[in-house]
Order: C-alpha cells, then sequence, then structure tokens
C-alpha cells in the first residue's frame, strides 16, 4: 500500500496532462499512486492516460465521470482513496521531482492525529513562492492565514484521508458547477490544523488577469454554492468578527441571486446577517453592474 494519493481532477486537459506524468516520473521517491478523475472530457485524456498505464511505470488509476464541475471530481476521488495521504494536483499544475519525498518525510517526522496534515507552497513555474513564506509556526488553522496572518498567496494542503472520508461529500446544486473544494478543508480545519512545511510541493499556471471579472460571474452562475460556503464560513471558531461580517454580506447577496427569501433564517448568525443586509443589497447590484 502507497502513503500518498496524487488527485488529479481534469476536463479537456489532455494538452497539458504529461507535465504531471512526466513529473511523476522524475519523482526520487514512489511511495505514491496517481489517480485521475476526468470529468466528462471530449478531447485524447483517455486515450493518452490509457497509454501511460500500459507502460506501467508508476501506480496509477483512470476514472471517467459525467461532467459536474470540479467539486464532483473531487467527490469522486475521496471516495476512491486509499492512502494515508492525499493531496490534489490540478491538472495544469505539477509537482517538483522531490514532493512526494517531502511529504512523507514530513509526515513520519512530525505527523500524528493531532493534526489534519500539511500546508505547503505553490510556486509559480518559472520559480518563487506564490506569496512567499508561511508564518513561522509549527502548524496553523487554514483561516489563520488571512485573519490572523495576513497571509495572502496560494498554497497546497495535504490531508490524512479518513478526515477526507469522515465528512459529507460535497453537495451539488442543480446546474451549477463553480463550488469551491476548500469548503471540504475547512470542516476539518474546525477541528485540525495543518503542519506548516516552508517548501515547494506544486509549480502551479497561475494568472492574476481577469480574475475578479471571473469570480463576478461564478457568484452568478452558482450561487448556492457560494452562499453554502458563505455559511461555512460564518461558523468556523477562530474566524474574527470582520470575516464573519464579510461572509454575511455575500450571503445575502448570494441569497438574493439565488432567490432565496429566507436568508435570514437559514443563516447561522442570525444578527449579524440582518445587519449585513444592506450592504448585501449593494454587493448584488454591484456584481450585476460587473457582470451585465
Amino acid at each position: 500500500m502507497k502513503t500518498l494519493t496524487l488527485f488529479t481532477p481534469t476536463y479537456n486537459r489532455a494538452y497539458c496532462l504529461k507535465d504531471i506524468y512526466d513529473s511523476l516520473l522524475r519523482q526520487t521517491s514512489t511511495d505514491f499512486h496517481w489517480l485521475i478523475v476526468d470529468d466528462g472530457s471530449t478531447d485524447t485524456t483517455q486515450e493518452l492516460v490509457e497509454e501511460w498505464m500500459d507502460e506501467n511505470r508508476i501506480s496509477m488509476d483512470y476514472i471517467y465521470k459525467e461532467n459536474g464541475g470540479l467539486h464532483t471530481a473531487y467527490n469522486s476521488a475521496i471516495a476512491l482513496l486509499e492512502t494515508e495521504l492525499a493531496v490534489c494536483i490540478d491538472s495544469d499544475d505539477y509537482p517538483p521531482d522531490n514532493a512526494v519525498e517531502l511529504i512523507i518525510d514530513f509526515w513520519k517526522s512530525e505527523g500524528s492525529d493531532e493534526y489534519a496534515g500539511i500546508i505547503g507552497l505553490d510556486f509559480y513555474k518559472g520559480g518563487g513562492a506564490i506569496g512567499g513564506d508561511l508564518p513561522p509556526v509549527k502548524s496553523v488553522h487554514i483561516i489563520e492565514l488571512t485573519d490572523k496572518y495576513g497571509y495572502v498567496g496560494d498554497t497546497k494542503m495535504v490531508h490524512r484521508t479518513e478526515l477526507l472520508k469522515a465528512i459529507p461529500p460535497m453537495p451539488t446544486f442543480n446546474g451549477e458547477k463553480n463550488f469551491n473544494p476548500i469548503y471540504l478543508y475547512l470542516q476539518i480545519d474546525i477541528h485540525y490544523p495543518l503542519l506548516v512545511l516552508n517548501e515547494n510541493l506544486c509549480f502551479v499556471e497561475y494568472a492574476d488577469t481577469g480574475m475578479s471579472r471571473n469570480i463576478f460571474h461564478q457568484y452568478v452562475n452558482s450561487p448556492n454554492s457560494f452562499a453554502a460556503m458563505r455559511k461555512l464560513n460564518m461558523t468556523l471558531p477562530k474566524a474574527s468578527y470582520g470575516f464573519v461580517f464579510k461572509n454575511a454580506i455575500h450571503y445575502v447577496s448570494s441569497c438574493l441571486f439565488a432567490k432565496n427569501w429566507k436568508a435570514i433564517a437559514a443563516s447561522p448568525r442570525k444578527l449579524t446577517t440582518f445587519f449585513a443586509i444592506p450592504f448585501g443589497i449593494l454587493l448584488y447590484f454591484y456584481i450585476q453592474f460587473k457582470t451585465r
């Protein structure tokens, strides 16, 4: 049995999957399994992956599912996990050659049932951490990174499989495909912090152009998904009131887009949500203006 699964949700990414495959061939440790979850690709992904499986150079599996969005691919991957640890590597990213060795050695040295797993760094493909080093602490809760330490950057999270399997699969809403899988990790984060490993665990494709416009469209296209995320954020025990209030504003806005007129009754922070209503209405109209 391998120790670590790297799972890759993919959709029509045959043109870049080879970067991950090649990086896995170069790993300094072979104590890993690669699980590819194809979310309904219509390109040559299946043929390409079957060629690699025939080569039998690394431990790997491939499953194909109907297109449902990234979060549904996460659900499928988690259901199939059998290793002690798991990490998602996006289809246009790839791990450095020593990533598996770094993760497993660090976990064997520092890991225990007290921790959810490991949080490390994402690097630009051209070099350099996206956001710089993590806070100089042994462990951290996800919400503390920005709320307490002011960290702004990308990270890579490795989780204990038993914890991923212990929480319910991500909910699905009809026609909505933009649900951030961090929803899963935050549920675990309520109970367990992550060990901090200030090392590069993944080279990522990173572009900040057009991000705000894209996220506004996601707010409109997947309002129930974003409302669910905001509700969870309002319950995080280590969140500041400012963070909670900001999420209440977004929650009101998402409920308006979803035409959910029972937002206050369904909110876990009813009084905060009540005071957030005017700001949520303003945000609703602002998003409409940005996406028209």
